[in-house]
C-alpha cells in the first residue's frame, strides 16, 4: 500500500519541474492529484507524462482567490477533499540590482511567490479542517534562509513563505493540520536556465558550473530530490513535523 494511499493533493505550479515530479510520485504511492498552472496544454502535457487516472488538472492563477477557491472546490468535487496543500508554483523575477529593477516586476514576484501561498492557505484550509487535518507544504528556497546579488526581489518573496508558514502552522495546529517549507538550492529545470541566463547572459554554461561549485554535494538537484521530502511532509511519516524548513540544498548553507 502507497504511502498516500486515500489522500488527495494539490499541486500549484504543477506543469513545472518540481510540480510535475511531486505528481508523479505522488500519483505512485496512491494519492489522487491535481496540478494547477497557467497553460493548458503543459498541464495536459503534465498529466499525459505522468499516465495515470489519478491526475488530472485545473487552468488557474493562484494570485486570484477565485482561481484558488475554484481548485479547491474542483479538487472536493473530483476525489472527495483535500488532504494535501502544495504550495509550489512561483517565478523567479529578474536579475538586477535593486536600483534598477523594475516596480511592476518587483509586484509580480510578490503576487505569485507570497500572495499566491497566502491566498491558498485561505482556500485550503477549511478542506483541510474538513478531513480532520492534512498537510501543507510551501516551496521556499535556499534564498528565503540567505541573500543573493541581484534577485532582491525573489530572495524577499522567499524569506516572506518562511513567516507565513510559521505563523500558519500555530494558527492550525489544534486542527491537525501540519503546514512547513521545503527550501531548496537550484534545482535542474527551466527557472535556472532562466537565472544562469540573466547571471551571465551568453555564459550560462559558465553560470551553472560556478553556482554547483558552491554546493557542497557538487551539483543541483533533480526535481525528485525534492519530490522525495515532499512526500515525507505529505505522508503520515511526518505527523510530529510541522512549523519546520526543510533544506533541500546539498550542503550550501552548512
Amino acid at each position: 500500500m502507497g504511502r498516500l494511499e486515500g489522500k488527495v493533493a494539490i499541486i500549484t505550479g504543477g506543469a513545472g519541474g518540481i510540480g510535475k515530479a511531486v505528481g508523479k510520485r505522488f500519483v505512485a504511492e496512491g494519492a489522487d492529484v491535481l496540478l494547477v498552472d497557467l497553460d493548458e496544454a503543459q498541464l495536459a502535457a503534465a498529466c499525459a507524462e505522468i499516465g495515470s487516472n489519478k491526475v488530472s488538472y485545473f487552468v488557474g492563477d493562484v494570485t486570484r482567490m477565485e482561481d484558488n477557491q475554484a481548485m479547491v472546490d474542483t479538487a472536493t468535487e473530483r476525489y472527495g477533499g483535500v488532504d494535501t496543500f502544495l504550495a509550489n508554483a512561483g517565478i523567479e523575477g529578474d536579475v538586477s540590482p535593486i536600483v534598477e529593477y523594475d516596480e511592476a516586476r518587483f509586484e509580480q514576484v510578490m503576487a505569485v511567490n507570497v500572495k499566491g501561498p497566502f491566498l491558498g492557505l485561505k482556500a485550503a484550509i477549511p478542506a483541510l479542517q474538513a478531513r480532520g487535518g492534512g498537510s501543507v507544504i510551501i516551496t521556499s528556497s535556499v534564498a528565503g534562509v540567505k541573500g543573493a546579488a541581484g534577485v532582491a526581489p525573489y530572495v524577499t518573496s522567499k524569506h516572506a513563505v518562511i513567516g507565513m508558514m510559521k505563523s500558519a502552522a500555530k494558527e492550525v495546529a489544534a486542527d491537525n493540520i501540519r503546514v512547513n517549507t521545503v527550501n531548496p538550492s537550484p534545482v535542474d529545470t527551466r527557472m535556472m536556465r532562466s537565472l544562469e541566463e540573466g547571471m551571465a547572459p551568453g555564459a550560462a554554461e559558465q553560470a551553472k558550473a560556478a553556482m554547483e561549485a558552491g554546493i557542497p554535494l557538487g551539483r543541483y538537484a533533480q526535481p525528485e530530490d525534492i519530490a522525495n521530502i515532499m512526500l515525507f511532509l505529505a505522508s503520515d511519516d511526518g505527523a510530529f513535523v510541522t512549523g519546520s524548513v526543510y533544506l533541500a540544498d546539498g550542503g550550501s548553507v552548512a
